[in-house]
């Protein structure tokens, strides 16, 4: 048993992975250092080239932390759901809490850090495979959410209401006063119209 796998060992590294997602929430990819996740976790900056082999692997291991722990809201969210027919704005406001987070997290600041792990796999393609994986587990809970309200929509639908949302809310993050769950709001309650 390496030093690595034990339960001490397993602590640190999820310190680490933690300390690198609130970087990641706090300051986007470029405040994800080994020097400051060291610091934030409380550990000697050794233990992030012990525990990862690379800031890539840090990286990833941040991203995903913070999409599973978003992903675990939204499965949260779904097991209070009683399967029942629900309205267009219901399933508006459902929609919108699974791909942008709660109400509570209105800002736009919350709001660009989910799209900004989503653009910077363009330029990380070692981001690709957790990426899918999540927006995979992602498109699932929203047809779960659609299947329990009652709404018939096709897989295809779903790609496209995501599609919908991110658009209207790239556009709105690029205002100057934005509003980017209004903006989402506004073109979901359009689309699923009966």
């Amino acid at each position: 048993m390496t030093s690595g796998s034990t339960p001490k060992g397993e602590r640190r590294r999820q310190a680490l992975v933690a300390a690198a997602a609130a970087l990641l929430v706090e300051g986007g990819f470029d405040a994800v250092r080994h020097r400051a996740v060291a610091e934030r976790a409380g550990l000697p900056l050794a233990s992030t080239t012990y525990y990862f082999g690379s800031l890539d692997e840090l990286v990833t291991a941040a991203v995903e932390h913070h999409g599973r722990a978003e992903l675990t809201r939204g499965r949260q969210r779904l097991d209070e759901l009683v399967t029942q027919p629900r309205g267009p704005e219901t399933l508006v406001e459902l929609v919108l809490e699974m791909l942008l987070g709660p109400e509570s997290e209105r800002d736009a600041e919350s709001v660009l850090v989910r799209y900004e792990r989503l653009v910077a796999t363009g330029r990380r393609p070692y981001l690709r495979p957790i990426t899918r994986a999540l927006g995979a587990e992602l498109r699932g809970l929203l047809t779960e959410i659609f299947v329990r309200s009652g709404a018939n929509v096709a897989d295809n639908r779903v790609e496209q209401l995501i599609s919908l949302v991110d658009g209207a809310v790239v556009n709105a993050l690029i205002e100057i006063d934005p509003d980017p769950r209004g903006a989402a709001r506004q073109m979901l309650r359009a689309a699923l119209a009966p």
